[in-house]
Order: structure tokens, then C-alpha cells, then sequence
């Protein structure tokens, strides 16, 4: 499905000074030639048959020339490592990958470029793969007219940028796919998304585009190659902004927190849950923001207030745990509901909700120690490790929103691994089929009634997406059963209809390991680890939670770390390469790879793992803060600014489905200062300080964009941050039970730092960052005990051996400090 972006602030403050002229420049036709935006989630329903496109989920990659058998055509995708990429590897159109090879051609035939990005579970990518790159006319008309570039913008999210940056500045908004032409020298010429084949619904198919397009650029190729160079100049302008001064303006911090939650909650839906209108997608950075304010306000003691923002989430993440956006069977959430209901939802998978959606889950656990929350987080991560993760640890990118419906099926349709008939049901599970129908609101005509904004089109008559709309306890009740025998019965028939799912044909899997992503998840592996040991004892978990010890989520993170620190990284270089799929991709890695990849390694260090992974944080925020930083205007571009071809170096503040990178840089750099002294902690607050000055307007003005650098604004104000240490052997069984005690409360002004003294890699490193530390280990040290202190205010409690003191005083603490 086309994924609709609406822009961001700072590109919104450029389009009320230059929309127009660049719309002037940008479009040198008359007015039936203009091209807007065509959008599949604005539109009449367009009809299309998509075929089966190869799946190349192998260990191996087939070369050029074997893949190429049995195909009419082969074209130079069919070298590249990317899954989106090798899908187009065999249509008509003559693609090239993003490169010199394809400049160099352009200029050298003296045409535009055609740009297609998107990426491989993208469901109108493949729409217009089918009715248009697969078309032989239209391809001849791209061979003949243009140089045809194919990106994947998983792989390449620094080009993604600049050209979805220009085509939101011309329409207010975009999505993928995303079609864009380029004067040979990269220059945007004109832009849009999804385009038809031929003309409809007043809207220009692509073949009048490529014929307006050629058009212009015989006739009035000085104009448009001005509106191309004048847009970039303009966006570059406008998204590189620099601070006026190196501290954000006093009270800033507080009132963004403030603002931010309060448009949040004026956007709540009280009947579905969650903030805003249908289609709904997850933000975990909103969950974070209400989260992070609600427990401000408790300390400052206005609990009614905070109550009610810690309701509004409780309700959201219910009614998503309830709602279709949520794999009852094999566990895990789909990308957004269609509905405001959570129920009828674009069924892809993508991996960087799995680790955001699973860390809010386990903050809500921590807070109510509710067994729902705490089960729906193990939901997700049983998902990742069952479906999503390599050999080696590593953790895949995305499963599609399409499969066929029968092995020998010769089109693909969205959801059909997903969805079921009511007979279906009847005969999987038999006796209990009554039981599950009425708990999964199953019926014979189809369930995707809930809303005329489920199922417009009809697509999904008989068919039934899960959904469940009663509480447990009253189903149970009904039955005259227990609620525990309720739960086991609905649990043996989630894995009945789990084992004959398995066996129809599975959605494309993007098994392309992306580093960003990978670091998300890595941080909700680790915490799990601790946080998940706060469920009572004897708490039942039913198919497909698959009950694991938390201590296995550990293993899972460290997997995928080391898979990284293996064959993503450069230890001479220090440089992270992007992704890898049979191989690092030609992408270095971005400023989110490494900002979301230290998030993820502080998590596994403060969750107990060695102070190898710590060390490793410290030495990629330096490899951060000398490729992206600017040191004189202030925060962290997107890329390193080396790479010619990348026209635009943006300072990213949104904080959207994913959190902008500075934004987690700005928590990154409190925590590591937190955790080191000297000159090094000093110059930490300082870069975290500046970057915030940079983005200060946003903040005072557009605060519900940045929901996540609120909450980092407002973590660098806070005059104290808690330390909670533990001294001891790690091997001792107490080791864990300490901090999983540490871990306990939702506290995110905390910092964890354990130490072993007789571990000398340790002692090595806290002398060299923290002499406070290392001298804390020696002294409080206890043989055959783990020892844990509460620091604050450049004093420590006295030490507790104990578990449940260590979370007593963590609680007292906490009311003190209220």
C-alpha cells in the first residue's frame, strides 16, 4: 500500500515562503499538464492484477547470469544485494542502480532521469511494477527518453530523503512509491508517487507524464533545470537550520513537555484509543511522551493529571492488543489500521515497530505490573525470534502485506496470509469453533464491518480479520468455565490455526538486516530481559507467547549486536556500514544507525551485559559526533556529507513511526554523561545542549512533532539524574535478581551502572571514565554479595543486599523526590 507522509514542520515553514514559486518553476506546462500527487488512499479504488514477483529469501544470491534463465529479460539489478531491487530485476525497463554508472549515462545521452524508490513490501510499489514496468510500451518509453534508476530506500534512506523532501514541498505530503525525474546532474525536475498507466480520474496516467516530461525538456529545459537548482537551494537552506545560541531558552523544555501533551490529548480518541483519526498508525513516541509526562506530574504532585495521560495509553495499547492490527495467531503488529477501530490494518510488518511497540508494552508493565502488557510485549519479541531472526543473530527488515492465496496462484492480494472464513475456522477447530468465532467477532459474511473506512471496496467480503471485542472474564463467565481454562482453550486454537497457516504460501520476506532498525529491537530484547522478570510467579502464558525465561532475550539482543560489531562494522575505520544482505551494502551507515545502535548497547549494558558493549557506545558516539555533528551550527545532520550525488544534508527533528535521530541522540549523550566524568561527560551535555538550541523554535512551536525531544529536553534539565550501582560478582544467581530489582520501576531519569572488581576489563574502564565508580567498587564490595546503591545529588544511600530493598528505596526515593 502507497504510505501517505505528510511533511514535516520545518519543510511546512519552507512551503509558506516558496510553494509557489517552485510550484511556478517546477510545472513550465499549461494546467492539464500539471502532475499532482495521485494517491491510492485518496482515490477511486484502482483495480490491478499482481503476479507472483521472486522471492529471494535464499542464503545466496543467484549471479546475473543464472538468474537471468528462463526470464526475456535481465537487467544490471540483477547484481544487487537488495531484495527490493533484484524483484525488478527482470522487467522490461533497462534499470540501473544509484551510481556514477547511471550519471555518467545520463549526461552522455544528454536525457533526465526517471527515479522509482520504494522498497520491498511495499504493496503499490508492486501495483506499479505490474501495470507499468512490466509493460513493454512503457518501458520502451523509459529505455528511449530516460536513464531509469531504481532505489531502495531502506538501503539508501539519504537519497529517499532528498527527493521525498522536494515532492513534499511541492504537495504538502508523499509516499512510496515515489517517482521522481532528475536532470542528469540529480537536480529534481518534477515528482509525485503512484501513477497509473494510462489517464483517470482527471488524473494524468504515467504515460502522459513521461510524454509531458519529454516534452518539457526539449522545449523548456532551461526552466525547469532553474526550479530544480532553485528547490534545492531552498530546501537546503531550510533544513540545515543552525542554533543562535548554545543553550535552548530557559523554560522551553517544560513548556514543550507541557504543550506536547496537552494538543496529544486533545487529539485522543476516547472510543478507539490513540491520538488522531483513522488511518491510525502506532507512534511509540507518543506513548513515550504521555508516559514520560505522566510521571512528572505524579512527581510533582498532581496525580489526577497524571492519571489521566497514563489512562489514555493504558487504553490505546488495549485496544490495539485487541484490535486486527495485531497478529492474534503468530504475534506481532501490522504496520496501521485502515479503520479508527484498529481493526482492518495494511497487513506488512516492518521491524521498527516490532522494537518500539515492545518497549512501550514493557513501560506499561513496569508501571501497572499488568500480565496483558507484559504478555503482548513477549508476544512481539516470540514473533522476532520465531520468524524474523538469522542464523547468525542477525534480525530481518520486514515481511509484505501480499501473498498468494494458493500455491499455484498467479496474483498475490493483501492479507490473504492473514485473513479467514468462518468455515475455515469451523473446521480447524472443531468443537471449540462457536467459542473462537464469538471471541474473534467471526462471521459468515465477513467481519470487516466496523467501519465504512474498513473495507470500502469490498475487498475482504467473507473474510475475517481477528479482532476481539469482549472482555475474557464475561466470555468466560458465559461458559460457566474458569477464566485460566477460557484462556488455555482460545490459546490451543491460536496454534491449530498457527499450523495450518504455516502452510500457505508466506508473504515475501525482506531479509535485509538494517542497523537502525536492528539497535530499536536490540534495546527491547535487553530491557525484556529484566523488566519481563517482575511478572508474579507461576503467571501462564498461552500460544503464541511462548513463555521463554526473560534471560533468553538477553541472548537475543548480544546475537544481534555481535552479528553487527562482525560484519557491519570496521573496527580499524570505526565505521558502521548501513545494512547487509549477503554482504555490507555500498551505504555507509547514517546517523540513525548509530544513534538507535548506541540506544540499543546502553540497554544491553545497563540490563547486564559486559562493559565491552559500553565501551563500544562510547567509541561510536565519538565516530558520531565526528561524521555527523556540525560543530559550529549545532545538532547532527543525516549523512556524513561526503557523498556528491546526496544533494540535501538535513538536520532531522520529526519524531514520526520512527524517532528522529537527534532526538535519541539527545537521551544518548544524558546517558552517557551520566555515566562518565570529566571533560568527556562535560562535552556530552554540551553537544546534547546545542543540538537543543538548534531546534528550538520546533520545540516552542510545533511541539507535537517532536514528542520525543521533549522528553530529551526535558531528561537534560532535570538538575539530578538517579544512579543505581551494584557492586559484585556477576556470577553470583543474586546478580540478576539485583538488576532485575533496578529494573523494576518506570523510571527514565535512571541510570544503571554495574561493576565487578575483580573483572579487570572493567576496573580498566571505569579508572579511565570514572574514578568514582571504580573507587565505589572497592569499597563497597562485598565477598559472595551483590551490593546496590541509589545515588543523587552527590549522595548515596547506604547499601541494601537485597532485592526488594533495593526496590523499596528506589520507591522512596522516588516519593522524596515528588
Amino acid at each position: 500500500m502507497l504510505r501517505k507522509l505528510n511533511s514535516s514542520p520545518s519543510i511546512r515553514h519552507f512551503l509558506a515562503h516558496n510553494r509557489k514559486k517552485i510550484r511556478t518553476l517546477a510545472h513550465p506546462f499549461d494546467q492539464t499538464s500539471r502532475f499532482p500527487l495521485f494517491s491510492p488512499l485518496n482515490s477511486p479504488k484502482i483495480q490491478s492484477t499482481e503476479r507472483g514477483f521472486t522471492d529471494i529469501s535464499m542464503a545466496n544470491q543467484e549471479s546475473a547470469s543464472s538468474s537471468s534463465q528462463g526470464h526475456k529479460y535481465t537487467n544490471r539489478l540483477a547484481t544487487e544485494h537488495s531484495p527490493y531491487l533484484f524483484q525488478h530485476a527482470h522487467n522490461p525497463v533497462n534499470w540501473y542502480p544509484w551510481g556514477e554508472e547511471a550519471f555518467k549515462e545520463a549526461r552522455k545521452r544528454d536525457v533526465p532521469i526517471f527515479l522509482s524508490i520504494g522498497y520491498s513490501t511495499c504493496h503499490w510499489c508492486h501495483v506499479m511494477e505490474v501495470e507499468s514496468f512490466e509493460n513493454e510500451d512503457i518501458a520502451k518509453l523509459l529505455n528511449d527518453w530516460f536513464v531509469s534508476i531504481k532505489v531502495d530506500r531502506e538501503e539508501r534512506p539519504d537519497v529517499d530523503k532528498v527527493y521525498m523532501t522536494y515532492v513534499q514541498a511541492l504537495y504538502g505530503r508523499g509516499g512510496w512509491p515515489l517517482s521522481a525525474f532528475l536532470s542528469p546532474d540529480l537536480k529534481p525536475l518534477m515528482g509525485g508517487t503512484y501513477f497509473p498507466p494510462e489517464d483517470k480520474f482527471g488524473r494524468p496516467g504515467f504515460k502522459t507524464v513521461l510524454r509531458k516530461v519529454k516534452d518539457a525538456w526539449d522545449s523548456k529545459r532551461d526552466v525547469l533545470i532553474q526550479s530544480g537548482t532553485f528547490a534545492i537551494e531552498q530546501l537546503s537552506e531550510a533544513m540545515s537550520v543552525k542554533a543562535e545560541s548554545y543553550k535552548i531558552s530557559e523554560g522551553i523544555t517544560q513548556s514543550a513537555l507541557h504543550k506536547c501533551a496537552k494538543q496529544l490529548a486533545a487529539s485522543y480518541d476516547s472510543q478507539y484509543g490513540g491520538f488522531g483519526t483513522y488511518p491510525k498508525f502506532p507512534r511509540p513516541v507518543e506513548v513515550q511522551l504521555m508516559l514520560y509526562q505522566s510521571k512528572r506530574l505524579e512527581e510533582a504532585g498532581k496525580s489526577g493529571e497524571a492519571k489521566e495521560y497514563l489512562d489514555m495509553v493504558l487504553f490505546t495499547l488495549q485496544c490495539m492488543a485487541r484490535g486486527g492490527i495485531h497478529d492474534h495467531v503468530g504475534g506481532g503488529f501490522h504496520r496501521y489500521s485502515v479503520d479508527e477501530c484498529w481493526h482492518v490494518p495494511h497487513f506488512e510488518k516492518m521491524l521498527y515497530d516490532q522494537g518500539q511497540l515492545a518497549n512501550a508494552y514493557l513501560d506499561v508493565f513496569s508501571i501497572t505490573k499488568d500480565v496483558l502488557y507484559s504478555c503482548v510485549a513477549r508476544d512481539i519479541l516470540d514473533y522476532i525470534r520465531r520468524d524474523m531472526i538469522g542464523p547468525n543473530g542477525e534480525i530481518y527488515s520486514a515481511e509484505d502485506a501480499d501473498s498468494a492465496e494458493t500455491e499455484n496462484a498467479s496474483g498475490k492480494k493483501e492479507g490473504a496470509f492473514y485473513v479467514w472464513t468462518s468455515s475455515e475456522v469451523e473446521d480447524i477447530v472443531e468443537s471449540h469453533a462457536d467459542l473462537l468465532k464469538e471471541h474473534y467477532y467471526i462471521k459468515s459474511s465477513g467481519n470487516c464491518d466496523l467501519s465504512s473506512s474498513s473495507d470500502p471496496h469490498n475487498e475482504f467480503s467473507s473474510k475475517n480479520v481477528l479482532i476481539e471485542r469482549n472482555s475474557t472474564s464475561a466470555l468466560a463467565s458465559k461458559l460457566g468455565i474458569s477464566q485460566e481454562q477460557y484462556l488455555e482453550i482460545l490459546g490451543e486454537c491460536r496454534r491449530k490455526l498457527f499450523a495450518i497457516r504455516s502452510k500457505r504460501p508466506r508473504p515475501h520476506l525482506d531479509d535485509k538486516v538494517i542497523v537502525a532498525w536492528n539497535g530499536l529491537t536490540i534495546s527491547a530484547f535487553a530491557r525484556a530481559s529484566k523488566v519481563l522478570k517482575g511478572e508474579p510467579n507461576g503467571t501462564k502464558f498461552y500460544f503464541p507467547v511462548d513463555g521463554a525465561n526473560p534471560s533468553d532475550y538477553m541472548g537475543a539482543a548480544r546475537k544481534a549486536a555481535t552479528f553487527i560489531r562482525k560484519k557491519l562494522y570496521n573496527d580499524q575505520m570505526r565505521r558502521l556500514e548501513h545494512s547487509y544482505r549477503n554482504g555490507p551494502s555500498k551505504a555507509p551507515g547514517f546517523l540513525d544507525d548509530y544513534a538507535f545502535l548506541i540506544q540499543g548497547l546502553l540497554d544491553v549494558y545497563e540490563c547486564g551485559g559486559e562493559v565491552s558493549w559500553l565501551a563500544w557506545a562510547v567509541e561510536l558516539q565519538d565516530t558520531q559526533d565526528e561524521l555527523f555533528l556540525d560543530k559550529e551550527g549545532g545538532g547532527y545532520y543525516n549523512t556524513a556529507g561526503d557523498d556528491p550525488s546526496v544533494l540535501l544534508r538535513v538536520k532531522e527533528d520529526h519524531d514520526g513511526a520512527e524517532p528522529s535521530g537527534n532526538s535519541v541522540s539527545v537521551i544518548n549523550l544524558v546517558r552517557l554523561a551520566n555515566m562518565v566524568t570529566g571533560d568527556k561527560s562535560d562535552q556530552y551535555k554540551r553537544t546534547a545542549e546545542h543540538l537543543l538550541a538548534v531546534f528550538e523554535k520546533r520545540l516552542k512551536d510545533a511541539a507535537v512533532a517532536v514528542p520525543l525531544m521533549c522528553c530529551a529536553a526535558d531528561m537534560l534539565s532535570v538538575p539530578s539524574r538517579k544512579q543505581v550501582v551494584l557492586v559484585g560478582s556477576k556470577l553470583l544467581p543474586e546478580f540478576e535478581n539485583m538488576l532485575a530489582a533496578a529494573h523494576a520501576s518506570y523510571e527514565p531519569n535512571k541510570t544503571v551502572i554495574h561493576i565487578d572488581p575483580a573483572d579487570m576489563e572493567e576496573m580498566d574502564f571505569w579508572e579511565t571514565n570514572n574514578a568514582d565508580i571504580a573507587l565505589m567498587g572497592k569499597n563497597a564490595f562485598v565477598s559472595g554479595k551483590v551490593v546496590g546503591l541509589v545515588c543523587q545529588n552527590f549522595t548515596c544511600s547506604s547499601p541494601v543486599t537485597n532485592p526488594s530493598d533495593l526496590e523499596a528505596l528506589l520507591l522512596e526515593k522516588l516519593v522524596r523526590a515528588a
